[in-house]
Parts: structure tokens; C-alpha cells; sequence
């Protein structure tokens, strides 16, 4: 595989996601993982998903570097880099009012499928997904395991700020994103001779 058709998927699997979290954003829901520490966060701090999304992520490149490597590593920034850039873009000048029943289930479509293509190329959204790949590589945990308990630990938290009705819906997005990503996401291990070694 090519390296500008590697940086092209990424580029995609990260566009997906970006519109996937804008989709739950707009609806006042929530979603897995650091997204969705990040939009609990926001209730107590003066900054934007994008900036926020990308400080926390920043103690998670450590692991990531440490144990899966250089190219996950930096592949998961530059990941990480453009979800948080898109996504001020799409806060300025994309405007979603949408059904939350709708929201919850194209948004977490949307953010499983761009997760999926970013495992599929050495990459992640930092955070808790480095951890999910982490885990797996390690000790063969398949990822959607990973994000269901993430899922679990976001909506405990999102008690404090949001109502039943955010919350049901919230975890109908969960449900959607861990649903998509244990059907179609293959572990590392089956996948070994498509993850690129190029940067």
C-alpha cells in the first residue's frame, strides 16, 4: 500500500469521525472514550471539543510510544491533530439539527466505521483507543470490549449533566459505535499483512 493511499484513509477514517462527534455534539449527547470525557469536561472548562479533545490525549502518546511503537505513535497524533482541526471547522461553519434518535444512530455509525478505518492503518484517536488497541495486541481483548467498558464508565459520569432523555440516547450512539466496531473491526492478528510499515 502506497503511503499517500495510507494518509488518504486516515485523512477519511478521520473526517467520518469528526462529523460522527459534531452529529452528537449538536444533539447534546455523548459518545465513548475521550470524545466523550471531552464533552463532559466542557461543561466545567472555557475551551472547544477540538482543544480539549487534543490536550487530553497528550499523557496517552507515552503508552502508545512506549508500546505499540513509533509509526502507531505518530500516525495517532497527526489522527488526533486533524479530528481536533476538523472539528473547530465543522463548529464554525456546519450547523446539524437533527432527530436525536437519528443523531445517535449516524453519529455512532459514523465514528465506529472512522474508527475502524483507522485501526486498519496503524492508527487511532488517541485516548482510550490507544488502550483498546493496546490491549488487544497485548492480550488479544478485542477493541469494542474496551470501548463498551469506556462506554459504561462515560455514561456514569454523564449523570451529573445530563437528563434521561440525553442519556438513553447517548447510549443508543454507544450501543450503534460498539455494535459497528465488533462486527467489522479485525484484530491486528488477522489483519497483519495489510497494516503498512511505510510512513
Amino acid at each position: 500500500m502506497k503511503t499517500t493511499h495510507i494518509w488518504l484513509s486516515i485523512l477519511e477514517g478521520c473526517l467520518l469521525a469528526a462529523l460522527g462527534l459534531h452529529i452528537l455534539n449538536s444533539a447534546g449527547l455523548l459518545i465513548s472514550g475521550t470524545a466523550g470525557v471531552s464533552f463532559l469536561l466542557l461543561q466545567f472548562v472555557d475551551l472547544t471539543f477540538g482543544q480539549l479533545f487534543f490536550l487530553l490525549n497528550i499523557p496517552f502518546y507515552i503508552l502508545a510510544w512506549q508500546s505499540l511503537g513509533w509509526r502507531f505513535t505518530l500516525r495517532t497524533f497527526l489522527s488526533v491533530s486533524l479530528l481536533s482541526a476538523i472539528s473547530e471547522l465543522l463548529r464554525l461553519y456546519v450547523h446539524i439539527d437533527m432527530n436525536p434518535i437519528l443523531s445517535a444512530t449516524f453519529g455512532g455509525m459514523l465514528v465506529g466505521f472512522g474508527l475502524i478505518i483507522l485501526f486498519r492503518h496503524n492508527a487511532s484517536l488517541g485516548g482510550l483507543n490507544i488502550l483498546a488497541v493496546y490491549l488487544e495486541r497485548k492480550f488479544n481483548i478485542h477493541a469494542s470490549k474496551t470501548t463498551l467498558v469506556a462506554d459504561l464508565m462515560v455514561i456514569a459520569g454523564a449523570f451529573s449533566v445530563l437528563d434521561g432523555r440525553g442519556l438513553a440516547f447517548s447510549f443508543l450512539a454507544f450501543l450503534v459505535l460498539s455494535s459497528i466496531i465488533g462486527r467489522y473491526h479485525k484484530p491486528v492478528e488477522r489483519v497483519v499483512n495489510t497494516i503498512p510499515q511505510e510512513v
